[in-house]
């Protein structure tokens, strides 16, 4: 059975649209904790605080949007794998504070070109 790699070009691409929401972020005024966060449930992209609020911000990013826009790629399945590995964030690191989930939506070129990037609040709960 052949299993699925990514390709280093991916994983570059990744880490720039990673980038690119970290800055996003930053610039708004939030405070970024962590990037990458990984628990046996899954990985978060971006962990930041805003003000008493812990954010956890997954980012995606469509070239174009053929197949969906980027932010409609959040389905029900990753929202519950975010809520579980962000559960797992807040009993590893004892906090008990308010937190929401938001997803930073970048569709367009790689280059930063005609990029559009959405910050889409508290997109889902609990």
């Amino acid at each position: 059975m052949k299993l699925f790699k990514r390709t280093a070009g991916a994983d570059s691409v990744g880490a720039r649209m990673e980038e690119a929401a970290a800055r996003y972020l930053q610039a708004a005024g939030l405070t970024l904790i962590e990037r990458n966060f990984r628990s046996r449930r899954g990985e978060i992209d971006l962990i930041a605080r805003d003000e008493d609020t812990v954010v956890f911000a997954e980012v995606r990013y469509r070239r174009s949007d053929r197949f969906g826009s980027a932010g409609a790629t959040v389905d029900a399945r990753k929202q519950q794998k975010l809520l579980a590995t962000a559960h797992s964030y807040l009993q590893q690191k004892k906090l008990d504070c308010p937190c929401r989930f938001d997803v930073i939506a970048i569709d367009g070129a790689t280059d930063g070109e005609g990029q559009n990037i959405q910050w889409i609040k508290n997109a889902f709960g609990a």
